[in-house]
């Protein structure tokens, strides 16, 4: 049976697929038209469901976490009340997840300064002394003075860290990802290593594939190579990656490496 003279080009199945024949570029054209927005969404919604996952096991793992260092946390509250004055806590504005998409900017309103990523307040164990007015945003060393005797305890194994449960559970932060920077440094950091803000695409974490492969960052050599681990992590991230990247935390904060 012959096929009338304009579909002697070939056919196409209903899913758009081509079949059999030479199909002029205005059908090429047409097919791929439909098939870039289908797989663009099946890869969003593949994309979505791995973030959710991860999202589902960091909040669980969060909350039991909080749950069973509830009494630790409450006798490190007490001792640090009493061995120096100041708050407990220790907050600080971060820089967090960026949800634009590529050419959202300025102009729609909704950030005034782009900061790299919507800004939060991080929650920490104070373990410096307080100084008077507003400090500049700086990195802190290993043996920084500014640091108490039991807050130099309290960062050697990562204790100050707690109260950053809460982030996690309240949407700021997940349990593994990039560290969250202060805005100041991260804008400084932006022009000097290229791809710096691509770690923004996920939320940040406590810990991450960069936190315990490499010690404190000492200079812009060692944050180049945290980005190479942040954006490896961000390309294959996954719940699977997460909960190894938790059960390596431990080792790296008794071998007193990372962050």
């Amino acid at each position: 049976m012959l096929l009338p003279a304009e579909s002697n080009a070939g056919t196409l199945r209903a899913s758009g697929a081509y079949v059999s024949g030479s199909a002029p570029a205005a059908t090429y054209e047409r097919v791929a038209a439909h098939e870039r927005p289908v797989l663009a969404a099946d890869n969003a919604r593949d994309e979505n469901l791995v973030e959710r996952s991860r999202r589902f096991l960091n909040v669980i793992i969060a909350v039991l976490a909080a749950v069973v260092s509830l009494p630790v946390t409450i006798v490190i509250g007490l001792v640090i009340k009493l061995t120096s004055p100041g708050p407990i806590l220790y907050t600080q504005a971060r820089v967090g997840v960026d949800r634009r998409g590529d050419g959202d900017g300025v102009p729609d309103g909704r950030r005034v300064v782009d900061y790299g990523g919507r800004l939060f307040r991080i929650y920490k164990f104070r373990t410096m002394y307080v100084c008077p007015g507003d400090a500049p945003q700086t990195w802190a060393t290993r043996d920084d003075p500014r640091v108490t005797p039991i807050g130099r305890f309290l960062r050697k194994y990562r204790l100050d860290e707690l109260p950053q449960l809460y982030n996690v559970i309240c949407g700021d932060m997940n349990f593994v990802g990039p560290r969250p920077e202060q805005p100041r440094i991260f804008a400084l950091l932006r022009d000097q290593i290229p791809h710096y803000e691509l770690r923004q695409r996920v939320l940040p974490g406590i810990t991450g594939l960069a936190q315990v492969n490499q010690a404190y960052d000492t200079s812009t050599d060692d944050v180049r190579r945290k980005v190479r681990f942040d954006l490896e992590y961000i390309s294959r991230r996954s719940p699977v990656e997460d909960v190894r990247i938790m059960l390596m935390t431990f080792p790296a904060v008794l071998r007193k490496r990372g962050w």
